[in-house]
């Protein structure tokens, strides 16, 4: 039986890749690069390049960011100046935040413990949740930066349930990565279950729950 749900952040609750893409759009135009389709795949290619090196624990998340920066620009920045890059994009993005419309009401609804379990930074996530007015609702937040092991890591999955005090098979975790989350959670024993939003044509392996929008969320909790 049930008795708490954990959560991914970014594009579970928090619409990351919408409110990310208006800003880097609108950061590129100011910073005087091309707003279009290969800015941002090149950008998201640095990305994926950074976060491979962060996953591994070749760089802190501060490094993370400035490599991101460095990356995409093709420049040897110092510190101070890809951290001032970074701070422009961010002021864009922190205007842009922005949750799914389907997340209060089901936050509010839902009759279970709830906590956060997110691969990003605690300051990061925190601060994110206090500003989409969303904090109130999970008892715990835990992220990987104090972890020091990351989602799919059975560790950080079991790192959440300690810090609820339940065992894996009494939570659910849910998440937009079937890999990282729903596989992950599962593999942990918890109850994985993916967010996905986009209805893709992909095979859910055996033992994961896949949902099309959190609407779905709490008749399929109450069936387990």
């Amino acid at each position: 039986m049930i008795e708490a749900v954990l959560w991914d952040v970014d594009d579970t609750l928090f619409d990351f890749s919408g409110s990310d893409r208006l800003a880097l759009l609108r950061h590129f135009e100011a910073e005087g690069r091309s707003a279009g389709e290969t800015a941002l795949g090149h950008w998201r290619q640095a990305t994926r390049t950074a976060y491979g090196r962060l996953a591994a624990g070749e760089l802190t998340y501060a490094e993370y960011q400035r490599e991101r920066v460095r990356g995409f620009t093709g420049q040897a920045l110092s510190g101070a100046e890809a951290d001032a890059w970074f701070g422009r994009y961010t002021a864009l993005f922190e205007a842009a935040w922005t949750v799914f419309p389907d997340v209060p009401a089901t936050l509010e609804a839902l009759p279970y413990r709830q906590g956060i379990l997110s691969n990003s930074s605690t300051g990061h996530q925190e601060r994110r949740m206090a500003v989409l007015g969303l904090r109130h609702h999970f008892e715990v937040l835990l992220c990987s930066d104090t972890l020091r092991c990351a989602k799919p890591d059975p560790a950080a999955f079991l790192a959440g349930c300690a810090a609820l005090g339940l065992p894996p098979a009494a939570v659910a975790y849910v998440g937009d990565r079937l890999d990282v989350d729903a596989v992950g959670a599962h593999e942990a024993g918890l109850v994985g279950i993916w967010l996905d939003r986009g209805r893709t044509a992909v095979r859910v392996p055996d033992g994961v729950h896949r949902i099309p929008d959190l609407g779905e969320l709490p008749r399929l909790l109450t069936s387990l």
